[in-house]
Protein backbone atom coordinates (compact mmCIF):
# COMPACT_ATOMS: atom_id res chain seq x y z
CA UNK A 1 0.00 0.00 0.00
CA UNK A 2 1.17 3.63 -0.39
CA UNK A 3 1.49 5.59 1.87
CA UNK A 4 3.22 8.93 3.25
CA UNK A 5 5.97 7.46 5.06
CA UNK A 6 6.79 11.06 6.42
CA UNK A 7 4.28 10.61 9.47
CA UNK A 8 2.74 7.42 11.04
CA UNK A 9 -0.23 6.34 8.79
CA UNK A 10 -3.36 6.48 10.69
CA UNK A 11 -6.09 3.60 10.28
CA UNK A 12 -8.05 5.49 7.62
CA UNK A 13 -4.60 6.43 6.01
CA UNK A 14 -4.61 2.72 5.54
CA UNK A 15 -8.42 2.20 4.48
CA UNK A 16 -7.85 4.33 1.67
CA UNK A 17 -4.40 3.58 0.63
CA UNK A 18 -6.50 -0.10 0.07
CA UNK A 19 -9.14 0.92 -1.66
CA UNK A 20 -6.98 2.46 -4.05
CA UNK A 21 -5.37 -0.39 -4.38
CA UNK A 22 -8.55 -2.47 -5.03
CA UNK A 23 -10.31 -0.48 -6.98
CA UNK A 24 -7.51 -1.25 -10.08
CA UNK A 25 -8.94 -4.72 -10.75
CA UNK A 26 -12.75 -3.63 -9.49
CA UNK A 27 -14.28 -4.42 -12.73
CA UNK A 28 -12.58 -7.58 -13.35
CA UNK A 29 -13.64 -9.04 -9.72
CA UNK A 30 -17.18 -7.71 -10.07
CA UNK A 31 -17.55 -9.88 -13.84
CA UNK A 32 -16.03 -13.18 -12.56
CA UNK A 33 -18.10 -12.78 -8.95
CA UNK A 34 -15.47 -14.40 -6.81
CA UNK A 35 -13.65 -14.75 -3.53
CA UNK A 36 -9.92 -13.07 -3.91
CA UNK A 37 -7.74 -14.85 -1.15
CA UNK A 38 -5.23 -12.00 -2.40
CA UNK A 39 -8.46 -9.33 -0.91
CA UNK A 40 -8.38 -11.11 2.20
CA UNK A 41 -4.60 -10.89 2.84
CA UNK A 42 -4.33 -7.62 1.99
CA UNK A 43 -7.05 -6.98 4.48
CA UNK A 44 -5.08 -9.33 7.46
CA UNK A 45 -1.81 -7.13 6.58
CA UNK A 46 -3.57 -4.07 6.82
CA UNK A 47 -4.17 -4.76 10.32
CA UNK A 48 -7.95 -3.27 10.37
CA UNK A 49 -9.12 -7.02 11.42
CA UNK A 50 -8.17 -6.16 14.77
CA UNK A 51 -9.56 -2.60 15.17
CA UNK A 52 -12.18 -2.57 17.58
CA UNK A 53 -10.14 -5.52 19.59
CA UNK A 54 -10.10 -3.56 22.61
CA UNK A 55 -6.43 -2.56 23.76
CA UNK A 56 -6.24 -5.09 26.74
CA UNK A 57 -6.61 -8.29 24.41
CA UNK A 58 -3.74 -6.94 21.89
CA UNK A 59 -6.00 -5.07 19.17
CA UNK A 60 -5.97 -1.40 18.17
CA UNK A 61 -9.26 -0.31 20.68
CA UNK A 62 -10.78 1.84 18.10
CA UNK A 63 -14.56 4.02 18.20
CA UNK A 64 -17.00 2.64 16.20
CA UNK A 65 -16.74 6.53 14.91
CA UNK A 66 -13.16 5.41 13.48
CA UNK A 67 -14.26 1.96 12.48
CA UNK A 68 -17.31 2.92 10.24
CA UNK A 69 -16.05 5.53 8.17
CA UNK A 70 -13.43 2.46 7.28
CA UNK A 71 -16.16 1.12 6.07
CA UNK A 72 -17.46 3.70 4.53
CA UNK A 73 -13.72 3.93 2.26
CA UNK A 74 -13.78 0.15 1.48
CA UNK A 75 -17.30 0.65 0.12
CA UNK A 76 -16.36 3.19 -2.30
CA UNK A 77 -14.27 0.65 -4.42
CA UNK A 78 -16.28 -2.29 -3.77
CA UNK A 79 -19.63 -2.85 -1.88
CA UNK A 80 -18.90 -6.45 -1.00
CA UNK A 81 -15.73 -5.36 0.48
CA UNK A 82 -17.05 -2.64 3.01
CA UNK A 83 -19.93 -5.32 3.41
CA UNK A 84 -17.40 -8.08 4.49
CA UNK A 85 -15.46 -5.81 6.77
CA UNK A 86 -18.24 -4.67 8.20
CA UNK A 87 -19.52 -7.78 8.83
CA UNK A 88 -16.69 -9.05 10.46
CA UNK A 89 -16.06 -5.67 12.72
CA UNK A 90 -20.00 -6.69 14.20
CA UNK A 91 -18.65 -10.14 15.04
CA UNK A 92 -15.71 -9.35 16.02
CA UNK A 93 -17.54 -8.08 19.08
CA UNK A 94 -20.59 -10.60 19.25
CA UNK A 95 -18.91 -12.56 22.36
CA UNK A 96 -18.56 -9.13 24.45
CA UNK A 97 -22.19 -8.63 24.02
CA UNK A 98 -23.94 -12.43 23.77
CA UNK A 99 -21.00 -14.75 25.33
CA UNK A 100 -19.52 -15.15 28.93
CA UNK A 101 -16.14 -13.01 30.00
CA UNK A 102 -14.04 -16.09 28.97
CA UNK A 103 -15.74 -16.11 25.79
CA UNK A 104 -15.02 -12.84 25.06
CA UNK A 105 -11.59 -13.17 26.05
CA UNK A 106 -11.27 -15.74 24.16
CA UNK A 107 -12.36 -14.67 20.73
CA UNK A 108 -11.07 -10.87 21.73
CA UNK A 109 -7.62 -12.51 21.79
CA UNK A 110 -7.74 -14.97 18.87
CA UNK A 111 -8.85 -12.04 16.45
CA UNK A 112 -5.70 -9.84 17.47
CA UNK A 113 -3.14 -12.42 17.68
CA UNK A 114 -4.09 -13.98 14.52
CA UNK A 115 -5.55 -11.28 12.20
CA UNK A 116 -8.70 -13.80 12.55
CA UNK A 117 -11.41 -12.84 9.74
CA UNK A 118 -14.91 -12.70 11.02
CA UNK A 119 -18.60 -14.29 8.48
CA UNK A 120 -21.71 -15.22 9.50
CA UNK A 121 -24.64 -16.80 8.90
CA UNK A 122 -27.36 -15.61 11.86
CA UNK A 123 -30.19 -15.16 10.17
CA UNK A 124 -32.49 -15.88 12.90
CA UNK A 125 -35.73 -16.19 11.25
CA UNK A 126 -34.48 -19.32 9.24
CA UNK A 127 -35.01 -22.13 11.33
CA UNK A 128 -33.64 -25.25 9.38
CA UNK A 129 -30.36 -25.46 10.90
CA UNK A 130 -30.71 -28.01 13.91
CA UNK A 131 -28.58 -28.38 17.52
CA UNK A 132 -28.40 -31.83 18.65
CA UNK A 133 -27.38 -32.73 21.98
CA UNK A 134 -24.52 -35.41 22.05
CA UNK A 135 -23.30 -36.34 25.36
CA UNK A 136 -20.73 -33.22 26.43
CA UNK A 137 -20.81 -31.75 22.75
CA UNK A 138 -23.47 -31.04 20.12
CA UNK A 139 -24.20 -32.11 16.21
CA UNK A 140 -25.14 -29.72 13.74
CA UNK A 141 -27.74 -30.38 10.62
CA UNK A 142 -29.48 -28.82 8.49
CA UNK A 143 -28.90 -26.22 5.87
CA UNK A 144 -28.42 -22.19 6.09
CA UNK A 145 -29.08 -19.09 3.60
CA UNK A 146 -26.93 -15.55 3.46
CA UNK A 147 -23.15 -16.73 4.11
CA UNK A 148 -21.59 -12.93 3.89
CA UNK A 149 -18.45 -14.24 2.48
CA UNK A 150 -18.33 -17.59 4.66
CA UNK A 151 -15.95 -19.80 2.93
CA UNK A 152 -13.41 -17.05 3.17
CA UNK A 153 -13.93 -16.54 7.10
CA UNK A 154 -11.64 -18.16 9.86
CA UNK A 155 -14.16 -17.76 12.40
CA UNK A 156 -17.46 -18.54 11.27
CA UNK A 157 -20.98 -17.69 13.12
CA UNK A 158 -24.14 -19.68 12.63
CA UNK A 159 -27.68 -19.38 14.85
CA UNK A 160 -29.01 -22.97 15.32
CA UNK A 161 -32.18 -24.01 16.88
CA UNK A 162 -32.35 -26.77 19.66
CA UNK A 163 -35.75 -28.79 20.19
CA UNK A 164 -37.60 -27.40 22.98
CA UNK A 165 -35.87 -23.89 23.00
CA UNK A 166 -37.70 -20.98 22.13
CA UNK A 167 -34.18 -18.44 21.41
CA UNK A 168 -31.50 -19.57 19.15
CA UNK A 169 -28.13 -20.59 20.22
CA UNK A 170 -24.74 -18.55 18.02
CA UNK A 171 -22.34 -21.18 17.29
CA UNK A 172 -18.57 -20.71 16.19
CA UNK A 173 -17.22 -22.81 14.19
CA UNK A 174 -13.51 -22.68 12.80
CA UNK A 175 -12.80 -22.26 9.64
CA UNK A 176 -11.39 -26.24 9.39
CA UNK A 177 -14.50 -27.80 10.94
CA UNK A 178 -15.33 -30.21 8.51
CA UNK A 179 -19.22 -31.26 6.99
CA UNK A 180 -20.09 -27.66 5.95
CA UNK A 181 -21.21 -26.98 2.18
CA UNK A 182 -21.64 -24.07 -0.25
CA UNK A 183 -23.46 -23.17 -2.98
CA UNK A 184 -24.36 -19.85 -4.45
CA UNK A 185 -25.63 -18.00 -6.90
CA UNK A 186 -27.27 -14.56 -7.05
CA UNK A 187 -27.56 -11.25 -8.61
CA UNK A 188 -25.27 -8.24 -7.15
CA UNK A 189 -23.12 -8.79 -3.74
CA UNK A 190 -22.65 -12.11 -5.17
CA UNK A 191 -19.79 -12.67 -2.93
CA UNK A 192 -20.72 -10.65 -0.23
CA UNK A 193 -24.38 -11.74 0.33
CA UNK A 194 -26.38 -15.13 -1.34
CA UNK A 195 -26.51 -18.68 -1.00
CA UNK A 196 -27.27 -22.09 1.06
CA UNK A 197 -25.03 -23.93 3.42
CA UNK A 198 -25.73 -27.43 4.26
CA UNK A 199 -24.70 -29.10 7.35
CA UNK A 200 -24.01 -33.12 8.09
CA UNK A 201 -23.50 -34.25 11.70
CA UNK A 202 -20.82 -30.80 12.16
CA UNK A 203 -19.02 -30.90 15.73
CA UNK A 204 -19.60 -28.39 18.02
CA UNK A 205 -18.09 -27.88 21.35
CA UNK A 206 -19.89 -26.46 24.21
CA UNK A 207 -17.63 -23.53 24.77
CA UNK A 208 -18.12 -22.77 20.53
CA UNK A 209 -21.67 -22.29 21.66
CA UNK A 210 -22.03 -18.38 23.34
CA UNK A 211 -23.51 -18.25 26.46
CA UNK A 212 -24.82 -14.96 27.87
CA UNK A 213 -23.52 -14.60 31.29
CA UNK A 214 -26.30 -11.29 31.29
CA UNK A 215 -29.94 -11.49 31.27
CA UNK A 216 -30.62 -11.41 27.59
CA UNK A 217 -33.62 -9.26 27.68
CA UNK A 218 -31.14 -6.49 28.70
CA UNK A 219 -31.16 -3.54 26.34
CA UNK A 220 -27.50 -3.81 25.40
CA UNK A 221 -27.55 -7.52 24.29
CA UNK A 222 -29.92 -6.97 21.66
CA UNK A 223 -27.49 -4.40 20.17
CA UNK A 224 -25.67 -6.51 17.53
CA UNK A 225 -28.86 -5.57 15.57
CA UNK A 226 -28.13 -2.04 15.33
CA UNK A 227 -24.53 -2.18 14.89
CA UNK A 228 -25.43 -3.84 11.78
CA UNK A 229 -27.83 -1.57 10.68
CA UNK A 230 -25.55 1.26 10.90
CA UNK A 231 -22.92 -0.42 9.49
CA UNK A 232 -24.90 -1.01 6.53
CA UNK A 233 -25.98 2.17 6.19
CA UNK A 234 -22.01 3.34 6.21
CA UNK A 235 -21.76 0.47 3.41
CA UNK A 236 -25.13 2.16 1.32
CA UNK A 237 -23.17 5.82 1.24
CA UNK A 238 -19.80 4.26 0.41
CA UNK A 239 -21.07 2.53 -2.73
CA UNK A 240 -23.39 6.16 -3.62
CA UNK A 241 -19.60 7.69 -2.96
CA UNK A 242 -18.29 5.57 -5.30
CA UNK A 243 -21.15 6.36 -7.91
CA UNK A 244 -20.06 9.92 -7.50
CA UNK A 245 -16.87 9.75 -8.12
CA UNK A 246 -17.27 7.03 -11.00
CA UNK A 247 -19.98 10.10 -12.59
CA UNK A 248 -17.09 13.09 -12.02
CA UNK A 249 -14.44 10.96 -13.82
CA UNK A 250 -16.47 10.53 -16.63
CA UNK A 251 -17.93 13.51 -17.04
CA UNK A 252 -14.87 16.08 -17.18
CA UNK A 253 -13.48 13.80 -20.00
CA UNK A 254 -16.08 14.60 -22.12
CA UNK A 255 -16.44 16.65 -24.55
CA UNK A 256 -19.73 18.87 -25.04
CA UNK A 257 -20.85 18.90 -29.17
CA UNK A 258 -24.16 20.25 -28.57
CA UNK A 259 -23.14 23.57 -25.79
CA UNK A 260 -20.85 26.58 -26.19
CA UNK A 261 -18.65 25.10 -23.42
CA UNK A 262 -15.70 22.79 -23.97
CA UNK A 263 -16.97 19.94 -21.83
CA UNK A 264 -19.41 18.47 -19.94
CA UNK A 265 -17.86 19.56 -16.88
CA UNK A 266 -18.78 23.33 -17.36
CA UNK A 267 -22.13 22.74 -19.06
CA UNK A 268 -24.44 24.46 -16.35
CA UNK A 269 -27.41 22.11 -16.29
CA UNK A 270 -25.20 19.31 -15.72
CA UNK A 271 -23.64 21.30 -13.20
CA UNK A 272 -27.19 21.08 -11.29
CA UNK A 273 -28.04 17.90 -11.57
CA UNK A 274 -24.18 16.83 -10.13
CA UNK A 275 -25.09 19.06 -7.52
CA UNK A 276 -28.12 18.15 -6.75
CA UNK A 277 -26.73 14.55 -6.37
CA UNK A 278 -23.92 15.84 -4.33
CA UNK A 279 -25.85 18.07 -1.64
CA UNK A 280 -28.21 14.64 -1.03
CA UNK A 281 -25.04 12.62 -0.56
CA UNK A 282 -23.04 15.26 1.68
CA UNK A 283 -26.51 14.88 3.87
CA UNK A 284 -26.22 11.51 4.30
CA UNK A 285 -23.11 11.35 5.36
CA UNK A 286 -23.66 13.75 7.71
CA UNK A 287 -26.88 12.56 9.54
CA UNK A 288 -24.57 9.12 9.82
CA UNK A 289 -21.82 10.69 11.59
CA UNK A 290 -24.13 12.28 13.59
CA UNK A 291 -25.61 8.57 14.69
CA UNK A 292 -22.28 7.28 14.79
CA UNK A 293 -21.57 9.55 17.32
CA UNK A 294 -24.61 8.38 19.60
CA UNK A 295 -24.15 5.10 18.74
CA UNK A 296 -20.18 5.42 20.39
CA UNK A 297 -21.63 6.85 22.98
CA UNK A 298 -24.69 4.20 23.75
CA UNK A 299 -21.64 1.48 23.36
CA UNK A 300 -20.08 3.09 25.99
CA UNK A 301 -22.56 2.54 28.83
CA UNK A 302 -22.08 -1.54 28.14
CA UNK A 303 -25.30 -3.00 29.92
CA UNK A 304 -25.97 -0.14 31.77
CA UNK A 305 -27.62 1.26 28.66
CA UNK A 306 -31.57 1.32 29.17
CA UNK A 307 -33.95 0.22 26.92
CA UNK A 308 -35.36 3.84 26.13
CA UNK A 309 -32.52 4.91 25.17
CA UNK A 310 -31.65 1.83 23.06
CA UNK A 311 -34.77 2.48 21.23
CA UNK A 312 -34.02 6.22 20.73
CA UNK A 313 -30.69 4.80 19.02
CA UNK A 314 -32.88 2.20 16.92
CA UNK A 315 -35.22 5.24 15.83
CA UNK A 316 -31.81 7.08 15.07
CA UNK A 317 -30.09 4.33 13.12
CA UNK A 318 -32.87 3.44 10.92
CA UNK A 319 -33.67 6.93 10.12
CA UNK A 320 -29.81 7.05 8.75
CA UNK A 321 -30.44 4.00 7.02
CA UNK A 322 -33.64 4.57 5.35
CA UNK A 323 -31.96 8.00 4.00
CA UNK A 324 -28.88 6.49 2.63
CA UNK A 325 -30.73 4.29 0.98
CA UNK A 326 -32.82 6.27 -0.92
CA UNK A 327 -30.33 8.99 -1.51
CA UNK A 328 -27.95 5.75 -2.72
CA UNK A 329 -30.55 4.42 -5.18
CA UNK A 330 -31.17 7.87 -6.67
CA UNK A 331 -27.34 8.34 -7.58
CA UNK A 332 -26.89 4.77 -8.65
CA UNK A 333 -30.24 5.36 -10.81
CA UNK A 334 -29.13 8.91 -12.42
CA UNK A 335 -25.71 7.59 -13.44
CA UNK A 336 -26.11 6.74 -16.94
CA UNK A 337 -28.14 10.12 -17.25
CA UNK A 338 -25.46 12.27 -16.03
CA UNK A 339 -22.67 9.90 -17.91
CA UNK A 340 -24.31 9.93 -21.19
CA UNK A 341 -23.86 7.10 -23.97
CA UNK A 342 -20.12 6.01 -23.25
CA UNK A 343 -20.71 5.08 -19.72
CA UNK A 344 -22.74 2.48 -21.45
CA UNK A 345 -19.97 0.25 -22.18
CA UNK A 346 -19.97 -3.31 -20.51
CA UNK A 347 -16.56 -3.69 -19.45
CA UNK A 348 -16.79 -0.72 -17.38
CA UNK A 349 -19.48 -2.11 -15.26
CA UNK A 350 -21.12 1.20 -13.97
CA UNK A 351 -24.27 -0.78 -13.08
CA UNK A 352 -22.30 -2.61 -10.30
CA UNK A 353 -23.18 0.65 -7.90
CA UNK A 354 -27.14 0.14 -8.55
CA UNK A 355 -26.71 -3.63 -8.58
CA UNK A 356 -25.10 -3.68 -5.51
CA UNK A 357 -27.08 -1.09 -3.73
CA UNK A 358 -30.52 -2.34 -4.77
CA UNK A 359 -29.61 -6.15 -3.83
CA UNK A 360 -27.71 -5.02 -0.94
CA UNK A 361 -29.82 -2.20 0.62
CA UNK A 362 -32.96 -1.70 -1.37
CA UNK A 363 -34.08 -5.03 -0.67
CA UNK A 364 -33.34 -5.60 3.00
CA UNK A 365 -35.28 -2.78 4.36
CA UNK A 366 -39.06 -1.07 3.84
CA UNK A 367 -36.64 2.21 2.81
CA UNK A 368 -40.00 3.46 1.61
CA UNK A 369 -40.67 4.15 5.13
CA UNK A 370 -41.56 2.77 8.77
CA UNK A 371 -42.36 -0.74 9.64
CA UNK A 372 -45.93 -1.30 9.60
CA UNK A 373 -45.95 -1.66 13.43
CA UNK A 374 -44.59 1.96 14.43
CA UNK A 375 -46.32 4.39 14.88
CA UNK A 376 -45.96 8.18 15.73
CA UNK A 377 -45.79 7.68 19.68
CA UNK A 378 -43.05 5.05 19.24
CA UNK A 379 -40.41 8.17 18.13
CA UNK A 380 -38.31 9.45 20.65
CA UNK A 381 -40.24 12.35 22.63
CA UNK A 382 -37.20 14.17 23.22
CA UNK A 383 -34.60 15.45 20.36
CA UNK A 384 -31.69 12.89 19.44
CA UNK A 385 -28.60 14.11 18.00
CA UNK A 386 -29.47 12.89 14.81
Amino acid sequence: MLLNVRKPPTYLDIAVSLSQELAQAAEKRDAQAEISEDEIEQLRESGLLELLVPQEYGGTGATWIDALKIVYELSKTEGSIGQLYGNHLNLTVLSHLSGTPQQKEKYYRYTAQNHGLWASAIDTWDTRLSLIPEGDRFRLNGVKRFDSLLAAADLRVFSAWQEGVQQPFFCIIPKARLGVTSNWDKMGQERGNSGTFTFHNVLIEKDEILAPHHLPNTAFATFTGIIAQLTKTYVELGIGQGALQAIEQETLSQPKHTSAVDSVALDPYTLGDYGDVWIELKTAIRLADDVAQYLQVSWEKGFQLTHEERQDLANAVFSAEVYATRVGLMITNRMFELMGNSSTVSNRRFDRYWQNLRTFGGVSMPWHGVPQTWTLTHFPRQQTPC
